[in-house]
């Protein structure tokens, strides 16, 4: 016979009832999928697609500087650079300041991939948005910010 404590079955139904931490990430794997899916077409994953947006801006950011805003390590942030890399859709530079530091700069093949797929993404974004219908979106993500 064990010996070892075990939980009642009503704590395990409340922790599966009750967990933030388990309903956000049921949530996340589930928009993933959907965004991988809408994203097929053009060779994307919903993680690349966030990746290549993040570097469409005016100057190249650091590593660093997009690895804290996707809220990812540095050694995950490389892994998921090389595709995209190999793709020419994104340059990694060495920063002229810091010779340490690299900088990620989105190419116009990158550039025009996210113009294509943009209205793909913005359509499945309506359609998750409406899947909201207790609460309102910006409500969600305010809570969700505070969270992160």
């Amino acid at each position: 016979m064990s010996t070892a404590a075990q939980l009642s079955r009503e704590n395990v139904h409340f922790v599966r009832d009750n967990c933030l931490c388990l309903h956000v990430q049921r949530a996340a794997r589930s928009l993933a999928r959907r965004f991988d899916e809408a994203l097929r077409p053009f060779d994307l994953t919903h993680g690349q697609f966030s990746l290549l947006m993040s570097l469409n801006r005016p100057e190249p950011p650091t590593i660093g500087s997009v690895a804290a805003l996707l809220a990812m390590d540095r050694t995950t942030l490389t892994a998921n650079l090389k595709p995209l890399e190999r793709r020419g859709l994104l340059t990694i530079t060495v920063d002229a300041e810091d010779k340490r530091s690299r900088r990620l700069g989105i190419t116009a093949a990158g550039r025009a991939l996210l113009v294509r797929a943009f209205p793909v993404w913005q359509q499945g974004h309506v359609e998750a948005e409406f899947m909201i219908k207790h609460s309102s979106p910006d409500d969600l993500r305010a809570a969700l910010r505070t969270l992160s």
